[in-house]
């Protein structure tokens, strides 16, 4: 896998993962992993700043705003916090800060597991209350705050203000809840942070009011007619105002900081609430103020998360899924045991190769840990308690969904499917075909479009637009009805107006993302111009390899997938991709090669980067002869003297500056 290729695998993985956190409470891998997924992708774009795409979740929040709720936009962006796991991390995020700031001191405060809302009151009355969603737009929850007792929906004085808390339920309403879910026959919640989500998006206030929400106030982001000069001050004048704010600590130096998440590390189960970690924020305002923030966190704060919480539990079975591409997962059903605050019955195995590595057999006793909120992983085999005659594991040769020939992917863990009528590819295909970052067909979620396939419904994705023509039976389904329908329907019609590629990044084609359906259809403003391109075409646009230009042209080899295309066409689906504004024609950065080496004074990489993409200019990892600029700053290194024995034009940022 190339660089390019790697890159984005990562930016769509970790964007389905940002989905599965933030807007569907329902995390898939640990924060470890995710921030693992982060820093190889923060790593790749260092190194090569040219192939940056303006999407990229090191650009961005990653939660989404859901269209049931109203939109609001934040006045103040909401950041999200950069994470450390060691103690050592944490002394070298002080190091950091105190060469700018070397009196600087910290509040160090509970970082809590739940779900992030921004309060906004006027005249002493609250008059908003929003999720954080992205970062600049949230969701209006404003009715379903007011049901919370801990939020005060009028303060003693008559202040203007934007309060930030985090929403939580306690572990006692939590257990109280699944035990009433539980005699009621209805699914439980796996865990606080996802019961506090669920809750809070509740339509219908009167849910969320018995659900019985807390929240603590963490943050004053801002307030009229009075100066303020530092968070610890802030704090105490919200405890004043009637918010509940934990307790906090005062560290002046990393060691006390080490010291007091090692205590909080300690004495986590004795709160009645769940926390993952701890939070490490500079205190001063104005040192916040000099530290300044990166594109998506400020530089002045930090999270420092918990090592995994660790249960003991039996693996009964290995069963396996399979994904839309035929690729089969195996996932280990153990016995159910409470793990950090939630209840864990099944982790996934990744690949044969993984099991035997761990040497997992079912049967066997293991160690399931789980690093904040998330599902948990194996860490490994109680071989002490193994049973002498359990078999190794070993994938099936078959499908067990369609039985359908297995067969080993070359140079790859993986094990696939190849029938291509494989009922799961499918079903999966559909699910993928109408989710968020294809066509965005509110409505169709995977239990519906799975009932609709098992009913025959849809047996691919051009059946979706055939769903109109079968109203009169649909309205008759258990669970449906004419409104429900008809709103279906509706949103069915409207995807046929995304642009070209959406429904290329909808079809599903190997290793082809969000991002590489844009840049294909920016080059192919067609559908018909993609389908007639060879692999030498599609390989000569930037950003595309030739092994992704296969996989399309393999695609769209197969008469089936034609078929597919020309009944979407059929159905009047959008097969064009819209003009682009036009570049700019006039600033001096337009049509030049720009390098960037070492720290800047203000600039990140990336914004560096961005502000030159936006006046037409090319941001390239390497020096050669075809570099207009390099951009230098504190510890350049090789690029800068290759540079100046190429005689290239030097910037320092204040020069950039300027030509900005």
């Amino acid at each position: 896998m190339t660089y390019i290729e790697r890159y984005k695998y990562l930016i769509e993985e970790i964007n389905k993962n940002n989905a599965l956190y933030y807007d569907n409470d329902a995390p898939a891998i640990s924060d470890m992993e995710y921030d693992a997924l982060m820093l190889e992708l923060s790593a790749i774009e260092s190194e090569h700043p040219e192939i940056i795409s303006t999407d990229s979740p090191t650009r961005k929040v990653g939660g989404s705003v859901q269209e049931k709720f109203g939109k609001v936009t934040h006045k103040t962006r909401q950041l999200s916090l950069s994470n450390v796991y060691s103690h050592d991390e944490l002394r070298e995020f002080d190091e950091r800060l105190r060469k700018t700031i070397p009196d600087i001191r910290y509040v160090c405060e509970n970082k809590f597991d739940g779900l992030t809302v921004v309060l906004t009151y006027k005249n002493g009355l609250l008059t908003l209350g929003a999720t954080r969603g992205d970062g600049e737009v949230g969701e209006d929850v404003t009715n379903n705050i007011k049901t919370i007792s801990s939020i005060p929906t009028t303060l003693p004085k008559p202040y203007s203000l934007i309060v930030r808390g985090e929403v939580y339920m306690s572990k006692k309403s939590f257990t109280d809840l699944n035990k009433k879910r539980e005699e009621n026959g209805e699914k439980l919640f796996a865990n606080p942070r996802n019961a506090a989500a669920g809750s809070l998006r509740q339509l219908d206030a009167a849910i969320t009011a018995e659900r019985r929400l807390s929240m603590f106030a963490f943050n004053l982001e801002e307030i009229e007619d009075i100066t303020i000069s530092s968070h610890s001050e802030a704090l105490e004048l919200l405890r004043v105002l009637g918010f509940e704010v934990a307790e906090y600590f005062i560290a002046n130096n990393a060691e006390e900081a080490v010291n007091y998440v090692r205590n909080k590390e300690e004495t986590r189960n004795d709160l009645d609430y769940e926390i993952d970690g701890a939070v490490i924020k500079a205190d001063s305002f104005a040192h916040r103020e000099i530290l300044g923030n990166t594109s998506k966190s400020p530089r002045w704060a930090t999270a420092y998360k918990f090592t995994p919480t660790i249960a003991k539990s039996r693996l009964n079975e290995i069963t396996i899924q399979v994904g839309r591409t035929g690729v089969l997962t195996p996932v280990a059903n153990i016995t159910p045991v409470l793990v950090g605050g939630s209840l864990i019955s099944c982790a996934t195995l990744h690949n044969e190769d993984y099991i035997h590595s761990k040497d997992i057999r079912q049967g066997d006793m293991i160690s399931v840990s789980k690093a904040g909120d998330v599902i948990p992983q194996i860490m490994n085999v109680i071989f002490e308690e193994r049973k002498e005659d359990l078999p190794k594991f070993f994938m099936p040769k078959t499908c067990p969904v369609c039985g359908g020939e297995v067969k080993k992917e070359e140079t790859m863990a993986a094990y696939k499917c190849i029938n291509p009528d494989c009922g799961a590819k499918k079903k999966n295909n559909i699910n993928h075909f109408v989710s968020k970052d294809a066509m965005n067909i509110d409505g169709l979620g995977k239990a519906l479009s799975d009932r609709l396939g098992d009913l025959g419904y849809l047996n691919d994705v051009a059946d979706i637009y055939t769903l109109k023509d079968k109203r009169s039976e649909l309205i008759t389904l258990e669970g449906l009805g004419e409104k429900s329908v008809d709103n279906l329907i509706q949103a069915i019609e409207n995807s046929k107006a995304n642009p070209l590629s959406r429904l290329i990044a909808a079809l599903g084609i190997p290793l082809i993302g969000t991002q590489a359906a844009k840049i294909i259809s920016k080059r192919f403003a067609t559908m018909d111009e993609i389908i007639l391109a060879d692999v030498e075409e599609i390989s000569s646009i930037d950003g595309i390899g030739e092994k992704m230009a296969q996989s399309m042209k393999e695609y769209f080899s197969d008469p089936r997938n034609i078929d597919v295309i020309n009944r979407l066409k059929t159905s009047g689906v959008n097969m064009t991709e819209p003009l682009s504004e036009e570049e700019p024609s006039s600033h001096p950065f337009l049509g030049k090669t720009f390098v960037l080496t070492g720290t800047l004074p203000t600039y990140s990489r990336d914004e560096a980067s961005s502000l030159i993409e936006q006046r037409g200019g090319k941001v390239s990892g390497s020096v050669s002869k075809k570099t207009d600029y390099v951009l230098y700053g504190e510890k350049a290194g090789s690029k800068l003297e290759k540079a100046k024995s190429l005689g290239i034009n030097l910037l320092t940022e204040e020069e950039f500056v300027r030509m900005l």
